[in-house]
């Protein structure tokens, strides 16, 4: 009877578990990606910023189109005025009206301006790599954030399965107890000890369902969604054994983005100091207008006069002297060139230190993976041999309580061994710039 009891119990907690899982959706890591990719609000910070360098990429930006505008002046006065003529003749008007009405359209274009527009068109280009470089960046970022946010869920409902078998084999405990004591072969401590453990049990599974429901809501932020949505992840914990040190550093020297920034710095460094040197040229600049002009007068020789045309030139400019201030920008900007080149050496030297310890906590934790997956293994077996002997009454409560809690907490290791494999794998392909979007 007893043991259809217990095998009742753990139908009815089976089918419980069966159906709340049902009701929750089961968000697969590849959906969480995409969800990040689509809402997350850094990543449309950094699109809007990329798409804010791409409108800057424009010939007009760097100086190599005229400008057009149109002009208007109106001057109208009041005046007493008087006059006196070379014959002695003298005329006086009190509140004499004068107008001048200028209007016209006028066109200025830099036409050499020592090759500055050029490099400045280059550094635009180049600052739009920039943009589409940390846009990469926040990218590898945010998937690297929720590829450990979801797989730290999957290593606490794991954990949580760990904890409902051992309510369910502290029930059976409980139960055996019980039984015994009923017929006299237990004392009433030994059913008092297995309600302390079972109560024990009980609360380390609140905790554990806490801590569970806090970390959905931090992926379900970093999703950018409610953060009550509910659900469920898989319960599968893989990780990639075969991760090569030297193939990872070839990635990372290629396609990081933090090296890849670096470099495109410098170029555009160097693409300044194109600009300064421009000043050692002339500027060249055309110009041209189209104007109309009217004027009227109360009191002179000429009442109204009309004009119109086109105006048209050119003007040059060389610096000759300009305090030291052309030398003192370029060796500055020689300073700047130096300093991004030793910033491409200094993300080299700590990107390879980066992945040269990753790929050694790496290591360990595959080995710890395989030691902790045999612990649980022995763990299990002892269990059950211990469980067997306890029923018959061969083992004391506290040499099964030991057994019980060495099997859980078995469990937990290999589920946290796991879980940092899996971190450790993480932070390999984010360091190599090419984790999986």
């Amino acid at each position: 009877m007893t043991h259809y009891k217990i095998l009742l119990q753990s139908f009815i907690l089976f089918f419980f578990c069966v159906s709340e899982t049902n009701a929750q959706e089961v968000l697969t890591l590849e959906s969480a990606v995409k969800i990040a990719l689509e809402n997350n609000y850094e990543i449309k910070i950094a699109t809007n910023n990329l798409t804010i360098q791409k409108t800057n990429v424009a010939i007009g930006n760097a100086g190599m189109l005229p400008t057009v505008t149109a002009n208007v002046l109106d001057n109208n006065s009041i005046q007493n005025s008087s006059q006196t003529r070379q014959d002695g003749t003298e005329n006086e008007l009190d509140n004499a009206k004068n107008n001048n009405l200028t209007y016209g359209v006028g066109l200025n274009w830099t036409i050499f301006d020592g090759l500055r527009m050029f490099a400045r068109m280059d550094q635009l280009k180049e600052l739009q790599k920039l943009g589409e470089t940390q846009l990469k960046l926040t990218l590898i970022t945010r998937i690297s954030d929720v590829n450990a946010a979801y797989y730290d869920l999957v290593q606490q409902q794991q954990q949580l399965a760990a904890l409902d078998t051992t309510i369910v084999i502290s029930n059976q405990r409980l139960t055996l107890a019980q039984n015994r004591f009923t017929i006299g072969k237990a004392s009433k401590l030994e059913v008092l000890n297995a309600q302390v453990d079972l109560n024990t049990d009980q609360v380390a599974l609140l905790r554990q369902k806490e801590l569970y429901a806090n970390s959905k809501i931090l992926l379900n932020q970093l999703m950018a969604r409610e953060v009550s949505t509910d659900f469920k992840v898989i319960d599968v914990l893989e990780v990639d054994s075969l991760l090569l040190l030297p193939e990872l550093k070839a990635l990372a020297e290629s396609q990081n983005p933090q090296l890849e920034a670096q470099i495109i710095n410098k170029k555009v460094a160097e693409l300044e100091l194109k600009q300064i040197k421009a000043a050692r040229y002339p500027t060249i600049r055309v110009n041209t207008a189209y104007n109309f002009s009217e004027s009227q007068s109360s009191l002179g020789f000429v009442t109204q006069s009309q004009s119109r045309g086109f105006n048209y030139g050119f003007s040059a400019s060389l610096n000759l002297f300009d305090g030291f201030a052309q030398n003192r920008n370029e060796k500055i900007a020689k300073i700047l060139i130096e300093n991004s080149k030793m910033s491409i050496d200094q993300q080299n030297l700590a990107l390879n230190s980066q992945l040269s310890t990753s790929y050694q906590t790496y290591l360990t934790n595959l080995e710890l993976i395989g030691l902790e997956e045999k612990n649980e293994s022995i763990a299990k077996q002892n269990l059950n041999i211990t469980l067997d002997k306890f029923r018959i009454g061969t083992i004391t409560t506290l040499e099964f309580r030991t057994a019980q809690l060495n099997y859980v907490n078995a469990k937990v290791r290999y589920s946290n061994a796991q879980f940092q494999g899996k971190l450790s794998e993480i932070a390999l392909r984010e360091l190599a710039g090419n984790l999986i979007f």
